[in-house]
């Protein structure tokens, strides 16, 4: 007999039909007994009198069945129908008790969980938080394969640090030091000088040593960049599109998981409004008494957090571009404002209050690399292969990143990082 899936049970109505799963509850009545059986689609119950249910004595749940059965409509019960005079096979029987119960409300500490994410993850609210992972990069490729955009793949061994200021992992390569790669950035330039388009769904590392909400040291970065732009306002327009593709991406084909986590679909306000970061210090010192923002050449968290409801409560939008952030903190291979060299044309968006996206115009001129690099009192050498692209002809371009996880823990409404993400790695976890 064809396996039929739990979700298409009421399609079955009538009918007699094998479906397969692990053992989601039990729920012992005495003369009617019920077994939730959860598969990759969802969960259905069946109704098991005591001689049905006694294969299942010993057993606990994750068990995994097989049960036949006569499919009878039933409005009370999961997808609206339910399986009646049952024969069950045991596949894969467990006999020990879970870690924490996976059909109820998770109550165990944030560690208890990850330690045992691997049975964790199989709970249906975790599973719905990776679905939507999995869901926002297929928008992501979505929106960009739409736009003429190649998708590559680089390396994440890498000879020199990407970013200055940023701790890199190094690593033994064949006798020689390595790094793990804490960002695509130079080698999805380079390949602007190939395809002009191209994206990145992959892995980046960061050494840095923090352990707050939001900073995990392995991340998903969904990675942006492109030709023939006329400055960091092409990019930021590119970004506002491509998140609305995204969001309605999950939409339309996530509803369910959207569901399941009460998920609020944030605001996005087209165009996104925007603020120069001098004007966003005005900002947060007239109105919210913030001054400890002088002479700082970057935002605080509390402060990202109080132009988020800024721009909530003026614009209607829960995202918010902020601009020309000072030169100083940003990567020497910022293109800077002609109009004000000290700072950048670049950007940061903000997303209910918390940075997700970094982006900006890039250098495409040999010789301003060069200088730029040296003006920061850089080894020209580590670059020589990444600045060869630029003798040979570079459009100006431009790109930006998206935190995988930061979007899913600001679009869940989630208080830590490491609730959205597939087995974390931080300064204190590195299994399982």
């Amino acid at each position: 007999m064809t396996r039929a899936l739990v979700s298409t049970l009421q399609q079955h109505v009538g009918q007699r039909v094998t479906i397969a799963g692990w053992i989601h509850a039990i729920r012992r009545l005495g003369d009617v007994n019920f077994v939730v059986v959860r598969d990759r689609s969802g969960t259905a119950q069946a109704v098991l009198t005591p001689a049905e249910f006694a294969p299942l004595d010993a057993i606990q749940p994750e068990t995994v069945v097989r049960i036949e059965g006569d499919v009878v409509a039933e409005p009370k019960a999961p997808g609206g129908a339910e399986l009646h005079r049952v024969a069950i096979e045991i596949v894969t029987p467990v006999t020990e008790s879970l870690p924490f119960p996976l059909s109820k409300k998770v109550k165990v500490t944030q560690p208890t969980f990850l330690d045992h994410a691997v049975v964790g993850l199989r709970h249906l609210r975790h599973r719905a938080i990776m679905r939507l992972a999995s869901g926002v990069m297929r928008g992501f490729r979505a929106g960009l394969d739409a736009r003429d955009f190649v998708e590559v793949q680089t390396p994440k061994l890498v000879a020199s640090a990407t970013e200055s200021g940023a701790s890199v992992f190094k690593v033994d390569y064949f006798g020689q030091p390595a790094y793990l790669a804490q960002s695509p950035q130079f080698y999805k330039q380079i390949m602007v000088g190939v395809f002009e388009r191209v994206y990145e769904v992959g892995p980046v590392f960061r050494a840095e040593s923090h352990s707050t909400i939001r900073h995990i040291n392995e991340y998903v970065s969904l990675d942006v960049e492109f030709g023939f732009i006329e400055n960091h306002f092409t990019v930021m327009a590119l970004l506002a599109e491509l998140l609305q593709t995204m969001l309605e991406h999950l939409t339309t084909n996530h509803s369910a998981e959207l569901a399941e986590l009460g998920v609020t679909m944030p605001q996005l306000t087209t165009p996104v409004p925007h603020i120069h970061f001098t004007d966003a210090q005005k900002l947060l010192i007239e109105r919210f008494k913030a001054s400890d923002v002088l002479g700082e050449p970057d935002l605080a968290p509390e402060h990202e957090r109080l132009l988020g409801t800024w721009a909530k409560d003026e614009h209607g939008s829960d995202f918010l571009f902020v601009t020309g952030y000072p030169m100083a903190k940003r990567p020497f291979y910022t293109h800077p404002d002609p109009d004000r060299p000290d700072y950048a044309n670049g950007f940061d968006l903000l997303f209910r209050g918390l940075e997700l996206v970094t982006g900006g115009q890039r250098l495409h001129r040999y010789d301003d690399y060069v200088a730029a690099a040296q003006a920061r009192g850089y080894d020209l050498r580590p670059f020589e292969t990444y600045f060869e692209a630029f003798k040979y002809g570079m459009p100006p371009h431009g790109g930006f990143a998206i935190g995988l996880e930061r979007l899913l823990m600001q679009l869940l409404g989630i208080d830590n990082i490491r609730m959205v993400t597939l087995f974390p790695r931080d300064m204190s976890r590195l299994t399982p």
